[in-house]
């Protein structure tokens, strides 16, 4: 959707004028790198798809980057989830702008169940603070699990690094825990790479920015608790064969493994999603018996 030019948004003062007179300076405490660049934040935000049917949550707006252009691409119910009051401060001229299109919560992401910020469908469009991007993640991929339409897409920024690992195909050096998790809920890749000078300040790293479409139902059956202990066990000590690695379950791990269909010299970073599902389906029917009943 092609923004109004009138949107009184475009009229607001320039963000480094908006830093500078609120002096926001980013908090490394907070993971706070400011995006400002606002031809590369439309970028971002058209990831989206249409931004005027949804409700569009975004974590961390900082001074309003990503913020205003999601408004400016046509977004009519967005709300920010901010817990710096320094930015909350910084945020009411944009708020006044967007006339009623912008609500602002006072909150820690972290603690907060963002399904119920708004009605669905719900889309999360995100410059995630670096040090809290994971575990939001994990925390909406459960939710994710129990209800697949909670979120239509996720387009989120993380360092290139997570970003890699989020996507990674089994053989490669990322692929582990979150790239089982994330793919066995979502169909994901890397949209745009954001190199460290587009920031303010500069972080050390590359960014990227991943797009996360929940799948209608997960790869495979499987309980979510149940795939997070096998892999928690598996990609632990990865360079060991599995019938060693997942001792730590406490079950007998040959016959995990048998009952799986995966041989018992393989390690874990060769095994599918499928797989790692088959494993937690047969460690919950092995887990459900007493010892020496089997």
């Amino acid at each position: 959707m092609i923004a109004n030019s009138a949107d009184p948004v475009s009229t607001l003062p320039p963000l480094r004028e908006i830093i500078r007179g609120h002096e926001l300076a980013a908090r490394k405490s907070l993971g706070q790198h400011f995006l400002l660049d606002l031809n590369l934040t439309r970028r971002i935000a058209r990831l989206g798809g249409d931004l005027s049917v949804a409700t569009i949550i975004e974590v961390g707006p900082g001074p309003g980057g990503l913020t205003r252009a999601i408004l400016l691409e046509g977004a009519q119910r967005v709300i920010a989830v901010e817990k710096d009051r320094r930015c909350q401060e910084a945020l009411q001229s944009l708020v006044e702008a967007a006339d009623g299109r912008l609500t602002l919560v006072d909150a820690d992401a972290l603690a907060l169940d963002s399904s119920t910020l708004g009605p669905p469908p719900r889309l999360i469009i995100s410059n995630l603070p670096y040090n809290v991007g994971t575990p939001l993640l994990t925390g909406w991929l459960k939710q994710l699990a129990e209800d697949p339409e909670v979120y239509s897409r996720l387009v989120l920024m993380f360092q290139r690094e997570v970003a890699e690992r989020l996507v990674a195909a089994p053989g490669s050096k990322a692929y582990g825990r979150l790239a089982v998790l994330t793919q066995w809920l979502c169909k994901g890749h890397i949209a745009l790479d954001i190199p460290a000078a587009a920031f303010t300040p500069p972080p050390k790293v590359a960014s990227a920015v991943v797009v996360l479409d929940p799948r209608p139902k997960p790869l495979a059956l499987c309980r979510l608790d149940l795939l997070e202990n096998v892999t928690a066990a598996a990609f632990g000590q990865r360079r060991k064969m599995l019938r060693q690695a997942l001792k730590t379950l406490g079950v007998a791990p040959i016959e995990l493994l048998e009952r799986s269909g995966v041989a018992e010299t393989a390690r874990a970073e060769e095994l599918s999603i499928e797989q790692f599902c088959a494993l937690a389906r047969a460690y919950e029917h092995l887990s459900s018996f007493p010892c020496g009943t089997r």
